[in-house]
């Protein structure tokens, strides 16, 4: 097996790391030469891409890939994979036999706090979730095309290690925004990497909600962490006098409660299924901090 992450940031570093132990070579990409040496010291052989430019040692990367992570937000242009402009799939990959596509339960849009499945209706309301939908299709259309299986990973809120409310608590940047009946799902990044390994390991392709089990309020979460801190959590704001910039306050107009249900009846166990749950993890591990 030979492992390809386009885009090694914080969620594709960690289905990179969790392939490690399986695959003869787990190559990642950045944009920032500046995060070549972290990523090689997670033993992923880390490579520059900005997305357009393909240079002979990712060219030599992808030929020998056989399962492969697409992690990169796609722009006005499109998925950076599927430009008119960069060589045919089947050209560039023509070892692949899985491929995994990170998009975002924004897809979804707004269904005023009711449950989705994979089946439910895409009503994307931001242009970025606009450019994800037309990303999913063009994976998904690959992969008919190829009788090669492509996985749509639509992931909710992803936080972890180095990333959560505990960080925000300790950086005094954490709020609890009050905006009645509303609810996020979240997904902890291991779960992310734990469901694209049990996909890829089992051939499966298709639309997958991977999210947790318990949309909350996201005002809940913050005193949940408060509560673990033992710190005092901060005020309550009313979400209408609330200082937000154009795209936080555009994520709270997407109400919903993604369901998980499909995955887990493919037999895949979170191990982090809830926030209590994960935020306990965090805070007793000592490992919050990243």
């Amino acid at each position: 097996m030979h492992v390809l992450t386009l885009g090694a940031g914080f969620s594709g570093s960690a289905i990179a790391k969790a392939f490690l132990p399986l695959a003869q070579s787990v190559t990642g990409t950045t944009r920032g030469p500046d995060r070549i040496a972290g990523l090689r010291q997670l033993g992923i052989d880390a490579l520059v891409y900005d997305g357009v430019s393909i240079s002979p040692d990712l060219a030599a990367a992808m030929q020998r890939t056989t399962h492969l992570i697409q992690s990169i937000a796609p722009g006005h242009d499109g998925d950076p994979m599927m430009h008119p402009q960069t060589p045919p799939l089947a050209e560039l990959m023509p070892n692949l036999k899985w491929a995994g596509y990170l998009s975002t339960v924004g897809v979804y849009g707004d269904h005023g706090g009711a449950w989705v499945t994979e089946a439910a209706s895409l009503e994307p309301v931001s242009a970025r979730s606009v450019e994800r939908v037309a990303a999913e299709k063009a994976w998904l259309a690959f992969g008919e095309e190829s009788n090669i299986p492509v996985a749509v990973l639509r992931l909710s809120g992803i936080y972890g290690p180095g990333r959560n409310a505990f960080c925000n608590l300790a950086a005094g940047t954490a709020r609890r925004l009050i905006k009645p009946n509303q609810v996020f799902n979240r997904i902890r990044v291991e779960d992310i990497a734990g469901a694209a390994l049990f996909l890829s390991g089992r051939a499966i392709g298709g639309i997958f909600n991977v999210t947790d089990h318990e949309p909350a309020p996201p005002q809940d979460i913050v005193a949940e962490a408060a509560r673990l801190m033992g710190v005092t959590p901060p005020p309550e704001i009313p979400f209408e006098t609330a200082e937000l910039t154009p795209m936080a306050r555009s994520f709270y107009g997407e109400n919903k409660r993604v369901s998980n249900a499909r995955l887990r009846d493919l037999g895949f166990v979170f191990r982090f299924p809830d926030y209590r749950i994960s935020l306990a993890d965090l805070w007793n591990g000592g490992h919050w901090r990243g």
